[in-house]
């Protein structure tokens, strides 16, 4: 996307008093179509995800390949070291002994889960993210210790300024913010 191409705001932001109307605000706004925005609070609230319409998430199934990757990515390493480069006759063992290769194997599987574990996690959050434009809000510093925070975007399919301005306001918002890029 261009800078010309962008709307000249990032969104519009509600703030509410308590968990429960937050909650109900993002129901209502998910139910009226609304699918480009997020919920700020400062604990996690039973049922926040779900309202905002988050789909499951798929970082199981990138630490599952990473745990693959390991486990085989070990187990070859041992298996190119002992039947291929440098094979050994010790004690008439076969060259192939996989019991042998049991610990490496386990261990490099858990190493390269973990690594596409934290590596995942960052990546599919968006991460590292030094500047997000709700952070342009001056009340948005309390959304750590008091307030939350509903925002819907200028990028959703559905916005318009004046309908989503009067929902948040049906719906008990403290405030509704304007929220720049």
């Amino acid at each position: 996307m261009k800078p010309s191409d962008r709307s000249p705001i990032y969104g519009l932001m509600a703030e509410f008093d308590t968990p429960e109307k937050l909650l109900a605000a993002t129901r209502a706004a998910h139910d009226a179509g609304y699918r480009r925005m997020d919920a700020f609070a400062p604990f996690p609230i039973e049922g926040l995800a779900e309202a905002l319409g988050r789909r499951p998430s798929r970082l199981p199934w990138v630490v599952l390949a990473g745990g693959v990757i390991g486990c085989t990515g070990g187990f070859l390493l041992q298996y190119w070291s002992s039947v291929i480069a440098y094979p050994m006759n010790v004690g008439g063992r076969p060259y192939l002994s996989w019991p042998a290769f049991i610990p490496v194997t386990f261990e490099t599987t858990i190493l390269v889960a973990a690594l596409f574990a934290v590596l995942g996690m960052l990546a599919l959050n968006g991460l590292p993210m030094p500047y997000h434009p709700v952070f342009n809000v001056d009340r948005f510093a309390r959304a750590s210790r008091d307030r939350y925070f509903l925002c819907i975007e200028a990028a959703d399919k559905q916005f318009d300024r004046q309908a989503i301005e009067s929902l948040l306001k049906r719906l008990k918002a403290s405030e509704v913010f304007e929220v720049e890029h």
